[in-house]
């Protein structure tokens, strides 16, 4: 009846059809973002809150962004503290006693650096969180290996900063400026 493995279903949701393919590799395919936006749209208060607990369920990024989506209207700067926090912690476990061992060290800090920028939109937050990490990898002799790998890494984070900083307020840029200096001197 079906052909070449494939598993069709067909589900109904209130107000729309979906028809989903499902191959016999189990790859799915994922529905468009406004697709869910319409669905979304026919749930209960109740349901929305169950889904959306859910996906808090299912991995850390999830509830850390509805965490800081959340309280981020009562303390804005509450994003930047905590990931300050998480920063020092790993920086502080880090083990600099080898050039290869700091290298990865400072690798799979910048990793944890990143998913929690893609947590927050702001780009001030972004410039002081990559500045922060620049700060502490300088602090705790990250640069004082001369590795290639490292100071790359470090070359490019400057240089990231450096371009969130164009797009600021001139206030911040100035700021931002100083500390960008005292980073690169």
């Amino acid at each position: 009846m079906l052909s070449d493995g494939l598993v069709k279903t067909l589900r109904f949701f209130p107000g729309l059809f979906i028809f989903t393919q499902i191959a016999s590799t189990n790859s799915m395919k994922i529905p468009a973002l406004a697709d869910i936006k319409k669905e979304l749209q026919y749930l209960e208060n109740k349901e929305l809150i169950e889904v959306i607990l859910d996906l808090c369920k299912y991995s850390r990024e999830n509830k850390a962004y509805l965490y800081f989506k959340l309280f981020e209207r009562e303390n804005p700067r509450i994003f930047v503290e905590i990931v300050k926090e998480e920063l020092d912690l790993a920086f502080m476990d880090a083990n600099t006693r080898h050039y290869h061992v700091a290298k990865k060290s400072a690798q799979a800090i910048r990793r944890k650096l990143n998913k929690h920028l893609k947590l927050s939109k702001s780009k001030e937050a972004h410039a002081e969180l990559i500045l922060y990490f620049c700060e502490k990898m300088k602090l705790y002799g990250f640069l004082d290996f001369r590795h290639p790998v490292i100071e790359n890494l470090y070359k490019i984070q400057l240089g990231k900063v450096e371009k969130i900083i164009s797009g600021l307020h001139e206030d911040l840029q100035y700021d931002f400026r100083l500390q960008l200096e005292s980073l690169n001197g």
